[in-house]
């Protein structure tokens, strides 16, 4: 499983010129599963996600996790995230699960974040054309794959 985590002062998705998703500051999360990911990866994912300390304390250093701001997230499915670039210039999605494995892992990152959060996230659209706007506070930018843990 992997995520681009950005750090945001606004972000929106949008669908069919609908908004479906909508946050103040926090954190944009771009998930990419893979057929291999398990329930394992998604709680240290989300731990991981949720402490990491990206946003600035009181003297303005990067001292503070989503949970110490108390800040919002917005999180969007992306199976472009699991692409292989080794071979060629056409990327390879492979790796990318197919919905019947993407879906519930999806579900169950969103949902075990707003159980640690205590709160609602705004989420995406699985599967669908959307169209993501974001302000990159910093720009803060990290991206983290959970088979990389070492």
């Amino acid at each position: 499983m992997r995520v681009v985590i950005q750090r945001v002062s606004e972000a929106s998705v949008t669908v069919n010129k609908n908004v479906v998703g909508q946050i103040d500051e926090g954190l944009l999360v771009f998930l990419g599963v893979e057929e291999a990911d398990t329930q394992e990866d998604i709680d240290w994912l989300v731990n991981k996600t949720l402490n990491l300390r990206i946003f600035n304390d009181t003297d303005g250093v990067m001292n503070s996790s989503l949970v110490d701001t108390n800040g919002q997230m917005l999180v969007i499915s992306q199976f472009t995230l699991m692409a292989s670039t080794k071979k060629g210039n056409r990327p390879s999605y492979v790796k990318a699960a197919k919905h019947t494995h993407a879906i519930p892992m999806y579900e169950a990152f969103c949902q075990k974040v707003e159980e640690a959060l205590g709160k609602k996230i705004q989420r995406g659209v699985f599967g669908a054309d959307m169209k993501v706007a974001l302000v990159n506070d910093g720009p803060v930018t990290i991206q983290i794959d959970s088979k990389n843990r070492t």
